[in-house]
C-alpha cells in the first residue's frame, strides 16, 4: 500500500471509529427505563433524535460541505473544523437527560458530523488512481475503525473477569451494575477520538478546491444529475433502502437485549458480525462490480436487506427470554439469538452492495469540479431525507407494534421491513439502466 493510500486508509478508520463507538448502543441507553440507568425515552423520541435530527445534517451537507470544499477551501483543513467542533458538541451531549437538550445537540452535532462521510469519500475517489479497485481496500479500514471501536469500550469499561470464548463478542466477562448508565461515556470518547482525527488532518494528501469550476454553485450542478435516469431511479431506490438501514440502528439493540436476552454489554460488539462481513464483502465488490455490473450488485444489496429482516422476524415470533446469563452472571448463546447475531453476516453484503456500490456510481457519473457535492447530494438520501423519514415512521411502528410507543411486536416489525426491502429490490431490477459508460469524465 502506498503512502497516499495509507493515510486516507487511517483517515477512513479514524472516520468511523468516531460514529461506531456510540451509534450502535445510543439507542439502547436512550431507551431504556430511567430505573436501569438509561433516559426513558420512547420509540418515537429515539426516532427523532437519530432520524429526524441526524438527518438535518446530512440535508445541510451540500449547501455547507460540498460549497465550501468544491469551490472555496481545501477539503482536509475544512474537515478538521468540522470534526473539532462536532467533538465538542458530542462531549457536552453526554451529560445531557432531557429529550429537549438531546433534540438540539444531536440536531446541531448532525450538521456538523454528516457532512465529513461524504467529504471523506470525495477525498478517497480524488487521489486514488483506480478508483473502483483501490476505493474498497480504504474503505474497509472505515469498517475495521467501526469494529474498533465498538469492541474496545465495552471490553475496557463495560465488563470485568474477561475470559476468552470461540463465539462473538470472544472476550466476556461480568457486566458492571451501572453498564447501560456508562454508555454516555460512549459519546465522550467519540470526542476525544474526532479531536485527534482533527489534528491527523493536517497530515492528508491536499485537496484544493475548484474555484474555475465551470458552475459557481457546485451543489446546482450536482442537483442536475437527476436529470438523468439512472441517478434518479438509483435516489427513489436509495430512499426506502435508507429509512430500513436507519431503523435497523435504532432497534437492533433493544431487539437483542429485549427479545433475544443479550446484555447490554455484548450489544455492540454483537452488531460488529455485520461489520466483519463487510470487510469481505467489500474486498469482493470489484469482482462483483465486474462480472454483475452496477444494477444487479445493487439489486443483490436490496435482497440482502430483505433477507436479513425477513430472518429476524422469523426469530422473533418466538416469546420474549430473559437475559441469558448463566448462575454465576456469566453471558451464555441460546440458538435465536446466535441466528440473529450471525445472520447479521447479510448486513455485510447489504451494505458493500447496495450503499458502497452506489456512491461508487455517482463518482463514476460525476464531473471532477462537483465530486464532493455530488456526493453530498447522494447523502441527502442516505443520510438525510431517508433517517428523517425513519424517525416518525419508528414512532409509527411503535404504536402499531408495540405499547406506551415502544415496539414490542418485533416481529411484525421486521416483517414490514422485509417487504420495503423486497419492493426495492424489484424497482432496481426493472427501471434502473447503468449509464456510466455515457456520462463517465
Amino acid at each position: 500500500m502506498n503512502f497516499i493510500k495509507s493515510r486516507l486508509s487511517l483517515m477512513m478508520f479514524l472516520q468511523y471509529a468516531v460514529w461506531g463507538i456510540w451509534l450502535p448502543v445510543l439507542a439502547t441507553y436512550l431507551q431504556s427505563p430511567v430505573a436501569d440507568g438509561g433516559l426513558g425515552f420512547t420509540s418515537g423520541q429515539v426516532g427523532l433524535i437519530l432520524g429526524v435530527a441526524g438527518s438535518i445534517g446530512a440535508v445541510s451537507a451540500p449547501f455547507i460541505a460540498g460549497q465550501f470544499a468544491d469551490r472555496y477551501f481545501s477539503t482536509e483543513k475544512f474537515l478538521a473544523v468540522l470534526l473539532v467542533l462536532g467533538g465538542s458538541v458530542k462531549i457536552i451531549l453526554s451529560f445531557q437527560d432531557s429529550f429537549t437538550a438531546w433534540l438540539v445537540l444531536a440536531t446541531l452535532y448532525s450538521v456538523l458530523y454528516m457532512p465529513t462521510l461524504s467529504l471523506t469519500n470525495s477525498m478517497a475517489f480524488a487521489h486514488l488512481a483506480n478508483s473502483e479497485k483501490e476505493f474498497p481496500q480504504v474503505r474497509v479500514w472505515g469498517t475495521i475503525g467501526w469494529i474498533a471501536a465498538s469492541w474496545l469500550f465495552p471490553m475496557i469499561w463495560l465488563q470485568s473477569n474477561l475470559e476468552f470464548q470461540i463465539l462473538p463478542p470472544f472476550f466476556v466477562g461480568t457486566e458492571v451494575p451501572d453498564a447501560t448508565a456508562r454508555l454516555a461515556d460512549t459519546l465522550k470518547v467519540s470526542g476525544v477520538i474526532a479531536f485527534l482525527y482533527a489534528g491527523f488532518c493536517f497530515l492528508l494528501p491536499h485537496t484544493p478546491p475548484k474555484r474555475d469550476g465551470v458552475e459557481k454553485l457546485a451543489f446546482k450542478k450536482a442537483f442536475s444529475l437527476l436529470s438523468h435516469r439512472s441517478f434518479a431511479i438509483l435516489v427513489a431506490a436509495s430512499l426506502p433502502i435508507a429509512v430500513i438501514h436507519q431503523i435497523y440502528f435504532m432497534q437492533t439493540g433493544p431487539f437483542f437485549e429485549n427479545q433475544l436476552g443479550m446484555l447490554v454489554t455484548y450489544i455492540a460488539p454483537a452488531m460488529t458480525v455485520g461489520q466483519f462481513a463487510e470487510i469481505g464483502f467489500l474486498a469482493m465488490l470489484g469482482m462483483l462490480l465486474m462480472r454483475l455490473g452496477f444494477k444487479w450488485t445493487i439489486t443483490l444489496g436490496a435482497l440482502a436487506y430483505f433477507s436479513r429482516y425477513a430472518i429476524w422476524g422469523l426469530i422473533s415470533l418466538q416469546d420474549a427470554s430473559g437475559p441469558s446469563v448463566d448462575a454465576s452472571g456469566q453471558f451464555v448463546w441460546t440458538m435465536p439469538l446466535m441466528i440473529g447475531v450471525f445472520s447479521q453476516i447479510l448486513h455485510g453484503l447489504c451494505y458493500a452492495c447496495f450503499f458502497a456500490s452506489a456512491f461508487m456510481y455517482v463518482d463514476r457519473i460525476a464531473d471532477d469540479d462537483i465530486r464532493n457535492s455530488a456526493q453530498t447530494v447522494f447523502g441527502i438520501i442516505i443520510l438525510g431525507v431517508g433517517p428523517m423519514i425513519a424517525g416518525p415512521f419508528l414512532g409509527f411502528l411503535g404504536n402499531v407494534f408495540g405499547e406506551a410507543g415502544v415496539v414490542t411486536n418485533f416481529a411484525g416489525m421486521w416483517f414490514t421491513l422485509a417487504t420495503i426491502a423486497l419492493f426495492t429490490a424489484a424497482l432496481v431490477a426493472f427501471a434502473f439502466k447503468d449509464e456510466s459508460a455515457s456520462l463517465s469524465r
